[in-house]
């Protein structure tokens, strides 16, 4: 089986590489929007009509089944790819829910990195609103971080300056769980280890992702796939130098990230 990934950069090689992980046996097309890419300052609109063309040119490589690995893209996009597509589609939210139910007794609060787009949707409200029922999430965009992934910027000290900036008017005693709200962010996970309290744990949705993929294919009769991993990267801008980055940064994470 052959099955497609699409975000719009690099930060959907997050949610890939779990997938490599837990599907070995799998073959992979990952499509991104370098045309349109950052998303974040884009209007809804705009966006939908990116995700599905590019969608339409990966349903034409064969792909069997699809995980939209943008939060934001999903939140636009995923229920009218449903109707378009009877293949198996799996979306992405911010992982609010599993890290109110995880912080439900411990007295601490939740915050949610994630891009202004993805905080300013209806979807994203809806969430919070579903789960957070103690008001005890909290949300801070960080658009910068999705510039500095596609750049490959790993350099430690610059991104310990930006997170300690970024997170100084933050009282973290007050906080339990960090939700990683955007694919690209968990490149930073390890770095963020490192300067966030201990006692602060980090949670994005991508093994929630791939665990409702896998379910899917097995409902579809797909128990074991019979390929073998390999990873066709496609853009949208044809740039070949973006492959090469794409195949660079998924190295990157498989061998450990920042």
């Amino acid at each position: 089986m052959t099955i497609g990934f699409f975000d719009s950069g690099i930060g959907g090689l997050t949610v890939l590489e779990e997938s490599l992980r837990r599907l070995p046996a799998q073959d992979y097309v990952y499509m991104a929007d370098t045309l349109h890419v950052p998303y974040g300052p884009k209007s809804q609109e705009e966006v939908k009509g990116y995700v599905l063309k590019a969608v339409e040119t990966m349903m034409g490589e064969g792909i069997e089944a699809l995980v939209v690995a943008c939060n934001t893209a999903t939140s636009i996009a995923v229920n009218e790819l449903r109707e378009l597509y009877p293949i198996p589609i799996v979306g992405m939210e911010p992982a609010v829910k599993p890290a109110v139910e995880m912080n439900r007794t411990t007295g601490k609060r939740v915050l949610v990195f994630a891009t202004q787009l993805t905080l300013s949707m209806p979807k994203y409200y809806a969430l919070v609103s579903r789960v957070d029922d103690e008001g005890i999430v909290d949300s801070l965009p960080l658009p910068e971080l999705v510039r500095f992934c596609e750049e490959l910027q790993f350099d430690r000290r610059v991104l310990g300056e930006f997170f300690k900036e970024k997170l100084s008017e933050y009282d973290l005693d007050r906080y339990g769980i960090v939700v990683l709200g955007c694919t690209h962010y968990p490149f930073y996970k390890n770095i963020l280890r490192e300067i966030l309290p201990t006692h602060i744990q980090i949670v994005d949705g991508n093994a929630g992702t791939i665990r409702r993929l896998a379910a899917l294919l097995t409902r579809y009769g797909v128990v074991s796939g019979r390929g073998s991993g390999d990873v066709k990267f496609m853009c949208t801008d044809g740039n070949p130098a973006y492959i090469d980055k794409m195949a660079t940064a998924l190295r990157f994470l498989r061998e450990g990230g920042v």
